[in-house]
C-alpha cells in the first residue's frame, strides 16, 4: 500500500481510504476518536499569535459580548491580545488563521496526510484558537472539512437540518435557527469529518486550538466566471464587425439579418473555443494551481548560477515552496497558475513534486537538459528551493525559507 494510503488508514481509525470515501465522503459525518495519537498541533500557541501579527497571514478575530458579535481582520498587535484578555470575563473570542501550511513545514506535513483525496481537492489548513466559550456560531460550509482537535477541548454540535436560513444581524454567515442533533466533546487527536452543508457549532470547553482541513469545491458561477475571464484575454485583437457592401435602409430601427449572421459568427467562433476540450483542460490546470491573491513569491536572496543550482540539487534534492501549487494531467504539468514549459509532459521531476508536494529526492531529479532549465526557471521565480533544511519544522517566511 502506498505511504499516503497507509497514513490515511491510521488516521481514519483503521478504515481503508476507499471505504471512507465510499461510505462517508460527501455522504455523512464521522467522528474518529484518537485519529492522531498524542497530537499537539504543528504550531504552538505562541507561534499562532506571532503568525497573526504578520501582514502576509490571513487572520480574523470573532468576538461575542453579551450576545453581540463582531469580527476584526488582522494583522494584530500584541497590545490587542492584552486588551482581549482583559475583556475575557465578558467577551468570548476566537482567532482564525487561514493557510497555515504556507508558513510551517509541520503544518504542510499535516495537510499532506490527507492527500489520498487528491491535492487538486485540498485547499488549506486553518487554525482556530479560542478562549473558553469561544466560537464563531452555528454555520455550515459548502465544502468538506475535517476538524482535528489540538490542545484543549471543544464541544461540537451538528445537524443535518434543511433550514439553512442565515441571520442577517451577524457579521458572518451564521445560521438563524440551529437545532443540534448530535453532540460530542473532542479531545486532542480526535477528529470529526463533515460533508458539505452539514450545520455545526463548535464551542471551546477549555482554552483550545482546532485544526481545520478544508477542501476546494468551486461553484459553477466561480468556475464559469474565471473561465470566461481567462478566455476573453485570449481573444485576438483586430477582428471587428464590417459591412463594405452595406445598402441604404428604409427601416433604421431594425437589426438586419446580415448583421445578425455576422455577429453570430463572431460570437460562435469564441463559443467554439470555449467548448474545446484542450482549452478547458488547460484552464482547469491553471485555475487549480493559481495562488491566492495575497501570495507572492520573492526570488532567491542569493541567486545561484545554473551550474551550481544543478550540482547542489543533485546532492540535496529539491522542494516546492510552501506556497506553491503543482498539479499535472495526462498531457501537462501546472505550477502556480502556469503551464510548465517542459517537452516531456509528465516529466518525472515535476510529477514527483506534484505528488510529494514539498520534497523531491536527488534520485528523482531528471537528467534531461531542458527539464533542468525548467526546474531552474522555477527556482528563479521562487517556486521551489534546494531541499536542504526543508524538513525544519520551525516557523518560516511565507515563501518557504527559514525565519
Amino acid at each position: 500500500m502506498p505511504t499516503n494510503l497507509k497514513s490515511a488508514l491510521q488516521h481514519l481509525g483503521g478504515m481503508r481510504p476507499d471505504a471512507f470515501l465510499r461510505d462517508y465522503w460527501q455522504k455523512k459525518p464521522l467522528l474518529i476518536r484518537n485519529a492522531f495519537p498524542n497530537f499537539v498541533g504543528p504550531l504552538t500557541k505562541a507561534e499562532v499569535f506571532e503568525l497573526a501579527s504578520r501582514d502576509e497571514a490571513e487572520s480574523r478575530v470573532f468576538r461575542e459580548t453579551r450576545g453581540k458579535w463582531s469580527v476584526e481582520h488582522g494583522p494584530f498587535k500584541k497590545s490587542q491580545w492584552s486588551a482581549l484578555r482583559k475583556e475575557s470575563a465578558q467577551t468570548r473570542w476566537t482567532l482564525l488563521i487561514q493557510d497555515t501550511q504556507n508558513f510551517s513545514y509541520e503544518a504542510a506535513d499535516l495537510l499532506a496526510q490527507f492527500d489520498f483525496i487528491g491535492n487538486a481537492r485540498i485547499d488549506d489548513l486553518m487554525v482556530s484558537y479560542a478562549v473558553p466559550g469561544g466560537g464563531v456560531g452555528a454555520h455550515f460550509d459548502s465544502y468538506d472539512v475535517f476538524l482535528l482537535q489540538g490542545m484543549g477541548q471543544r464541544r461540537w454540535q451538528i445537524s443535518e437540518q434543511s433550514d439553512l436560513t442565515l441571520d442577517p444581524s451577524r457579521p458572518v454567515k451564521a445560521l438563524k435557527h440551529f437545532v443540534p442533533e448530535q453532540e460530542w466533546v473532542l479531545n486532542p487527536g480526535d477528529m470529526l469529518y463533515l460533508p458539505p452543508n452539514v450545520s455545526h457549532h463548535g464551542v471551546a470547553v477549555t482554552e483550545c486550538m482546532t485544526w481545520s482541513i478544508g477542501f476546494r469545491a468551486p461553484s459553477q458561477q466561480e468556475l464559469v466566471s474565471a473561465y470566461l475571464q481567462r478566455m476573453s484575454e485570449c481573444v485576438p485583437e483586430g477582428l471587428a464587425y464590417e459591412d463594405p457592401t452595406l445598402l441604404a435602409t428604409k427601416v433604421p430601427g431594425e437589426i438586419s439579418r446580415p448583421m445578425q449572421a455576422q455577429l453570430r459568427g463572431m460570437a460562435g467562433a469564441f463559443l467554439d473555443e470555449l467548448r474545446a476540450p484542450e482549452n478547458l483542460n488547460d484552464f482547469i490546470g491553471r485555475y487549480l494551481t493559481e495562488p491566492k491573491s495575497h501570495v507572492t513569491f520573492p526570488p532567491p536572496e542569493v541567486t545561484l548560477s545554473f551550474a551550481v543550482f544543478r550540482r547542489r540539487a543533485q546532492t540535496a534534492g529539491l522542494a516546492l515552496d510552501l506556497c506553491s501549487r503543482c498539479l499535472f494531467d495526462r498531457n501537462n504539468v501546472y505550477l502556480n497558475g502556469d503551464r510548465v514549459d517542459c517537452p516531456t509532459a509528465l516529466a518525472p521531476a515535476f510529477r514527483a513534486l506534484a505528488n510529494a508536494r514539498h520534497s523531491l529526492p536527488p534520485d528523482l531529479v531528471g537528467a534531461d537538459e531542458t527539464q533542468w532549465h525548467a526546474l531552474y526557471d522555477a527556482y528563479l521565480q521562487g517556486y521551489l528551493h534546494l531541499a536542504s533544511g526543508a524538513t525544519d519544522p520551525t516557523m518560516t517566511s511565507p515563501k518557504g525559507g527559514p525565519r
